[in-house]
């Protein structure tokens, strides 16, 4: 079996919604309350790591761990995907 089974129909399903009620609605369905957590936490670390906030900080605001910081700054840092800086570009750019 491949690992991205469905990934093409996941990404696909994601570009089909209109607003953020259609998100929401699809994610709530599509995930336990505690993926929908960990996705959104993850989220906020990045944009506070990106922000220049400490480790500390990130901490003591979001509850995240700091294997969870750690893991998403070297992603910020070293993963050549460039997915946070797209949609933290776009999300600054109101597109």
């Amino acid at each position: 079996m491949k690992a991205n089974v469905g990934m093409d129909l996941l990404y696909k399903a994601i570009l089909s919604l209109k607003n953020e009620d259609e998100c929401a609605k699809f994610l709530e369905d599509l995930c336990t309350p505690q993926e929908l957590q960990s996705i959104s936490q993850r989220l906020k670390v990045a944009e506070m790591l990106r922000g220049g906030k400490n480790y500390n900080a990130i901490v003591e605001e979001t509850s995240a761990s700091t294997a969870t910081i750690s893991r998403v700054n070297k992603t910020l840092t070293y993963q050549t995907a460039g997915g946070y800086e797209i949609v933290f570009e776009r999300l600054e750019s109101g597109k």
